[in-house]
């Protein structure tokens, strides 16, 4: 009896984890293969999302349409220093494509040169063309790359704009810490949710940054999270 209530809990505490878990595949070389698995994969595990490249939308937007599975894709990424009319139109094309959701990489280059009104009406013109569509946006500030000053600024501007969440980086330069999720939460207000990503490849890793303060979990290892592969 001991031994099924434990499974009954460790089931329960699955299904929990799976709803925050952003599956993601952003890889250059996935082919629509390799896209096709990944969607079954995601449709098996009852993952909250999926986070893919803009070139793939339409295609996951139709293998998902009958899911309760969000299509989420990435714009500006990896580095972010496109400039602003190239991210609207990113935006504007993902959207149309079917995405459900936008995560856009900040201006790195230009919040490191204190230019931080450009960074606002960058983030601003983004966050616009998503509210007009009624999608969220969430902005990736790229942590590892920033000082703890500059997390700071970065959340004061996004709380101005209103941004719907702060996304911690891309996994490109370093992971999500503690930390840095205890720092962003500290900083905005309670209606600015949270995504972290980067390096996160354990239950018990994600289960620390959600009691941080983190709404959503971008990993490409959802699957290790969910501890399904043993069972």
């Amino acid at each position: 009896m001991v031994k099924n209530i434990k499974i009954v809990m460790e089931q329960a505490e699955t299904i929990n984890l799976a709803k925050y878990i952003e599956q993601t595949l952003l890889n250059s070389d996935t082919s629509k293969t390799k896209m096709e698995e990944f969607c079954n994969e995601a449709i098996k595990y009852g993952f909250y999302a999926v986070c893919i490249p803009p070139y793939y939308v339409k295609f996951v937007k139709n293998i998902l349409k009958k899911e309760n599975i969000k299509v989420v894709s990435v714009v500006g990424f990896p580095l972010g220093y496109q400039l602003t009319p190239v991210k609207v139109e990113e935006t504007k094309k993902a959207l149309e494509d079917g995405a459900d959701e936008i995560d856009a990489v900040m201006n790195i280059a230009a919040l490191k040169s204190r230019e931080f009104d450009y960074v606002k009406e960058s983030i601003d013109a983004v966050t616009t063309l998503c509210r007009l569509k009624s999608k969220p946006l969430k902005i990736i500030i790229e942590t590892p790359l920033l000082s703890d000053e500059e997390i700071i600024k970065a959340c004061e501007i996004c709380t101005e704009v209103g941004v719907d969440f702060i996304k911690t980086c891309t996994g490109f330069f370093g992971g999500v810490t503690l930390e840095h999720v205890q720092l962003i939460r500290k900083h905005v207000p309670p209606k600015i949710k949270i995504k972290a990503s980067g390096g996160i490849k354990d239950k018990e890793f994600a289960k620390k940054l959600i009691e941080a303060g983190a709404d959503r979990i971008g990993t490409s290892s959802g699957h290790f999270l969910l501890d399904l592969k043993n069972k």
